[in-house]
């Protein structure tokens, strides 16, 4: 059986992408610190910003915590030939960063997204997707087309991985429009993160987690463990509430409190012998908790069904 290790990310202490859904300003000493504590290995690198830029010093704070640094998030539109330029830019500025700063043991990943929340329609509807909600054929081209060139970039001048994150708000959200993006690119340069709770949240259900695996299996090259609460997507669409709404009520729970099969994906990531990180995401907002304390619960319940 593969050894499968545990990291966190800063968006479970509050540092989320998205304005107006933000958590407590912690900074990243007491992020880093507190995962540390709370026994994760690795990280993902947050915004620009947030952690130092510097590739010295942020080996530095890597380094004096045992912490292995494991990708990095990087929303683009995609949709828009227009954004692209600056797309990979961006990506391949955070890609360097990586680079400078990976593990001898651990290649992190370059995690490529829509630039999700931008548009009402895909955020109003988040967890609701119909089909003419999506892109046009001449849209998926360009996206597809946007992923593949940032991902030949980075790999030509870092030797990272590209890998997209599927996720609600966005328009690769639900099974079929992954589906879609996986067939309209190369799987030796754009892999796949499946995020469990973004994947629960946009099919309808924890339980089509573990179809995602079997579905996806061959371009899965990172793991994001997130729960789903499902009274709260119930909820969410009766009501109607928007993405944001919808994680500021804890769509998102922690770990084993939702409808995501958690002992199930892990015997599945066993079974095919999965030798990547899994990455904990827990979006902790203000009254939700405190963030280190959610941290070690989910720790320890990932210690429970075996990791």
């Amino acid at each position: 059986m593969a050894t499968i290790r545990v990291g966190n990310a800063p968006c479970s202490w509050g540092a989320l992408e998205f304005e107006g859904l933000e958590g407590e300003k912690a900074d990243y000493t007491r992020v880093l610190d507190e995962m540390a504590a709370t026994g994760y290995e690795g990280t993902e690198l947050g915004d620009w910003g947030f952690m130092p830029t510097e590739p010295e010093a942020l080996r530095e704070e890597l380094g004096k915590r045992g912490i292995t640094m494991l990708g990095a998030f990087v929303p683009i539109e995609l949709k828009a030939p227009a954004a692209h330029a600056a797309g990979v830019a961006t990506a391949l500025k955070t890609a360097h960063l990586l680079h400078q700063v990976a593990a001898n043991d651990c290649k992190p990943f370059v995690v490529l997204a829509d630039d999700n929340g931008i548009d009402p329609l895909r955020t109003n509807n988040a967890g609701r997707i119909t089909p003419n909600m999506g892109l046009s054929a001449q849209e998926w081209r360009f996206f597809a087309l946007g992923a593949e060139e940032i991902a030949r970039i980075i790999r030509g001048e870092t030797g990272l991985r590209t890998a997209f994150h599927h996720h609600c708000a966005g328009y690769v959200e639900t099974p079929d429009e992954i589906a879609r993006l996986m067939d309209l690119t190369d799987p030796a340069l754009v892999g796949l993160v499946l995020d469990t709770g973004h994947y629960a949240y946009g099919a309808g259900g924890g339980e089509a987690v573990l179809e995602a695996l079997d579905r996806f299996g061959d371009r899965i090259w990172h793991m994001h463990f997130k729960d789903c609460d499902p009274k709260v997507a119930h909820r969410a669409s009766v009501e109607a509430l928007d993405y944001f709404d919808a994680v500021r009520q804890g769509v998102f729970c922690e770990l084993g409190k939702g409808d995501v099969d958690f002992p199930a994906v892990l015997k599945w990531l066993n079974d095919r012998d999965y030798t990547g990180w899994i990455v904990v995401e827990q979006d902790v907002l203000p009254g939700m908790g405190a963030p280190k304390e959610s941290a070690q619960r989910n720790r320890d319940y990932l210690r429970r069904i075996g990791l």
